[in-house]
């Protein structure tokens, strides 16, 4: 398998969990059970699934009024975006073994 199709996959399933976890931590607000800690929802958005967590924030009106959340979300999000600019126009090349 290419190296970006591996990237491509990594990144599309870290995003669904990001999404899911706040559907997940939703509902579990809802009937007052166990919830998802606010550390473990910024792993998963800071490890690329930022996205996924942003449209899941906003899909299930969750972490909305945090304004760690509504601020937070979006920097990781331009933070990983400068990050991929940065390696895009990078004149390293990497060489994969």
């Amino acid at each position: 398998m290419n190296v970006v199709v591996l990237i491509i996959i990594y990144i599309l399933a870290v995003n669904i969990l990001g999404f899911a976890l706040m559907g997940i931590d939703k509902a579990r607000a809802k009937k007052r059970g166990f919830r998802i800690p606010e550390a473990t929802l910024f792993v998963v958005a800071i490890i690329g699934g930022s996205i996924g967590s942003i449209i899941g924030m906003y899909a299930f009106r969750h972490k909305t009024r945090k304004w760690y959340f509504t601020y937070g979300m979006p920097v990781i999000l331009l933070l990983q975006a400068a990050l991929v600019v940065a390696l895009i126009l990078s004149p390293v090349e990497v060489a994969f073994l």
